[in-house]
């Protein structure tokens, strides 16, 4: 973690403005088209949402804004962000996981399955202090439904700056298979620019053969 000379920040107004906010938060929807992340997943009999959870996680580990946090008044960048998401379990609850980063999807997969059991077998959030960490990203997936909005419950009291971006229902368009795609950001640190690249990394790799 190194913290952002913030007299040298091209941002730095930006941020001052934005974190004087009650919800400096704002949320875009989107949506990607995972047909050959769905095609490759069931021909490597492997989990859909790990592979788009992956991909996910490596695509926001290379925009850099999605890596910076705030701490007190400062802003950090950290060197790699992990994975914290949501894990339903059989009785419609759900528990809070943290899958440490891996460039190697098998590596990532096996970690996933750990937090699976992990939930499943638990009750409540299920919280940990890895699922507290600041350098996460929090995911979750909502499969039932294709949205084209999302708002999340938020304390103003708590100085939050994680990104959180949500799944939706997968839907056809003709022959695409799309995914809805919610991020939402604090604006302190995040304009829709790097949203919009980030969106376009997680396409490119959506794209890409598993092994990579």
């Amino acid at each position: 973690m190194k913290f952002i000379n913030q007299q040298n920040w091209n941002r730095k107004e930006h941020f001052d403005f934005f974190s004087k906010f009650d919800e400096p938060f704002y949320g875009i929807v989107a949506e990607v088209d995972c047909t050959q992340a769905y095609q490759t997943s069931k021909q490597n009999n492997a989990s859909f949402f790990g592979h788009y959870l992956h991909k996910s996680l490596l695509a926001a580990n290379q925009i850099n804004e999605f890596r910076y946090r705030v701490h007190q008044e400062e802003v950090a960048e950290y060197e790699t962000i992990h994975a914290s998401p949501t894990i339903g379990r059989d009785d419609g609850s759900y528990g809070l996981a943290f899958v440490p980063f891996a460039h190697d999807f098998q590596t990532f997969c096996d970690h996933l399955s750990l937090q699976n059991q992990r939930i499943r077998n638990s009750k409540g959030l299920a919280m940990t202090e890895d699922t507290s960490r600041p350098d996460v990203i929090h995911f979750s997936s909502i499969p039932w439904i294709r949205f084209t909005g999302l708002s999340h419950p938020r304390d103003y009291k708590s100085r939050d700056s994680i990104p959180k971006i949500t799944f939706g229902k997968t839907y056809h368009q003709g022959e695409i298979m799309m995914l809805p795609v919610a991020v939402h950001v604090h604006h302190g640190l995040v304009d829709a620019l790097h949203i919009a690249r980030f969106l376009d990394e997680f396409q490119t790799l959506l794209n890409q053969p598993l092994h990579h």
